[in-house]
């Protein structure tokens, strides 16, 4: 991609308006120093001392967060927090990033905010160490009356919008925001507005999704095709052609570090290598980026190919940034690509 490809799709960022619909959870860092460990005197058990705690948005909040890191115009969030603690810093941590409109966000005493909460060994001069996490999650159905809000809320947005995102993060079925109900009602808005795109992910698996944009990786691709074995390249190949014509939508593979692997409901296949590393990483959220980074660059008008290399190259930056869910900038993608 040449510098004026570049401009010319990135330009065109200010103007999209997208809506990432799925589940929004609190990235709660506790920075720990373990040059002040202490014993303690009740239990006498080790104690690790927090000396500071952050927070960002989190799972689909990473995409968000990516999002407006390209600079994208309007940003809709459409999902839940609860009335709690977590959820007054999720909806605090939202409203701090650039462009984004949380009047379609979902606040509900029905539901905990999702949470993933991670300690971490902070030492100068040394890459911060995570420890256990501790997460706070929603083991019951997502309530009707919950349902039925989000579904009103993607419904009503859904003719100003430049493109969808879905991400289904959570590990049980119909406990977090894209439930049955909610695919259903993406597949209804998918098909009055043919035109408007729609990129899904799903931590579970795509399986019995409507025929969207589908981005998952070369494993998830195996278990839809019906095999429990690792497909070689050339079959990974086959499977997301075969997917993809079957949608009659584009088909996106993450292939860890052999790179990504973008394909057309026509059979073009287009690969991007993995950059090569620079340091140390860490890979937390570089699916995401991918996620921010295809459907950006498609809204804006690249074809497969550029999209691929975009999102390539975020994933490249994202996972040398160490300690946090990191995103990828307009200068960052520049530096990386040109």
């Amino acid at each position: 991609m040449n510098a004026t490809r570049f401009d010319q799709i990135a330009g065109r960022y200010e103007q999209l308006r997208i809506a990432v619909f799925g589940d929004f959870c609190l990235d709660r860092y506790l920075e720990i120093d373990p040059a002040r460990k202490e014993i303690s005197i009740e239990t006498g058990l080790p104690v690790h001392n927090v000396v500071n705690v952050r927070a960002q948005p989190g799972a689909a909040g990473t995409i968000l967060n990516n999002l407006c890191a390209l600079g994208i115009a309007s940003v809709y969030p459409v999902g839940f927090a609860g009335d709690d603690g977590e959820g007054f810093e999720l909806c605090r941590a939202l409203e701090q990033c650039p462009g984004v409109d949380l009047s379609h966000f979902v606040k509900t005493k029905e539901r905990r905010t999702f949470t993933y909460c991670k300690p971490l060994l902070v030492s100068p001069g040394k890459a911060p160490q995570e420890l256990n996490r501790l997460d706070s999650k929603n083991w019951s159905p997502t309530p009707p009356a919950v349902q039925d809000t989000l579904e009103e809320r993607i419904t009503g947005l859904a003719p100003s919008l430049d493109a969808i995102i879905v991400l289904d993060q959570v590990d049980i079925a119909e406990s977090g925001v894209v439930t049955r109900q909610a695919l259903n009602a993406l597949h209804t808005i998918s098909k009055a507005q043919p035109g408007l795109l729609i990129l899904a992910d799903s931590r579970r698996g795509l399986r019995g999704f409507p025929p969207f944009i589908f981005k998952m990786n070369a494993a998830e691709l195996a278990a839809m095709s019906g095999t429990t074995t690792k497909l070689t390249l050339e079959e990974t190949k086959q499977a997301a052609i075969n997917l993809a014509q079957s949608n009659r939508r584009p088909v996106f593979i993450t292939l860890s570090e052999e790179g990504i692997l973008g394909v057309s409901p026509e059979g073009e296949v287009h690969r991007i290598r993995s950059l090569p590393l620079r340091g140390e990483i860490d890979i937390v959220g570089a699916g995401d980026s991918v996620s921010a980074n295809l459907t950006s660059a498609l809204a804006a008008g690249a074809n497969i190919s550029e999209s691929v290399e975009l999102a390539n190259a975020a994933a490249s930056i994202v996972i040398h940034k160490l300690g946090t869910t990191g995103t990828a900038s307009i200068p960052e993608l520049s530096s990386v690509l040109l």
